[in-house]
């Protein structure tokens, strides 16, 4: 198990952008192709979503796409141990789930998700939180449009403009920060 960043942890498939990626769409389509097989050409690319910062403070582009039902991933072993699949409304209404509150870097108090799924067809259990949460989660609500069971930092009336607004805020906290080291 090789990987550089993030071992054991679940997240979506992406990367850093190389040279040769025109943007991130074709950045997310190379490192789905690298780490689970998924073929370009079978993605139907639908939108960006509201960027988001990862643990190391890199702005991170989520990149949605509808692909086949029938899709068998195979999974590259140097970067993906597991691949399992998760429904979007287990996101709203989820069997495990809880927060975990942390102190942001300006010393604001946030909300991070936290889900355990169990995966039958592994018969293992998968926690998935952090960033692929918080997209995870974003994208249940634009897609049902309805309130999850749990506590979100959104205003659900204005969805995108609240997340827009919450990035903007975040990543302005994370740029003070640097100015002051």
């Amino acid at each position: 198990f090789q990987l550089r960043r993030s071992p054991g942890e679940v997240c979506f498939p992406g990367g850093k952008s190389e040279a040769a990626d025109k943007d991130e769409i074709e950045t997310a389509l190379r490192e789905a192709q690298e780490e689970v097989g998924l073929p370009p050409e079978e993605v139907e690319v639908v939108c960006r979503l509201v960027p988001g910062l990862d643990k190391m403070h890199n702005l991170v582009i989520p990149v949605v796409g509808f692909i086949e039902d029938t899709f068998q991933a195979t999974p590259n072993p140097d970067e993906v141990s597991d691949v399992f699949v998760v429904p979007l409304e287990y996101f709203l209404e989820p069997v495990n789930y809880r927060p975990l509150f942390y102190k942001t870097s300006s010393g604001h108090r946030s909300r991070m998700h936290c889900f355990t799924y169990d995966d039958s067809e592994h018969q293992t259990s998968f926690t998935i939180w952090g960033l692929t949460a918080h997209f995870a989660v974003f994208l249940a609500l634009v897609v049902f449009g309805r309130r999850p069971t749990f506590e979100v930092d959104y205003d659900l009336d204005n969805l995108v403009s609240s997340a827009v607004q919450n990035f903007m805020s975040l990543y302005a906290s994370v740029q003070e920060k640097k100015s002051n080291l």
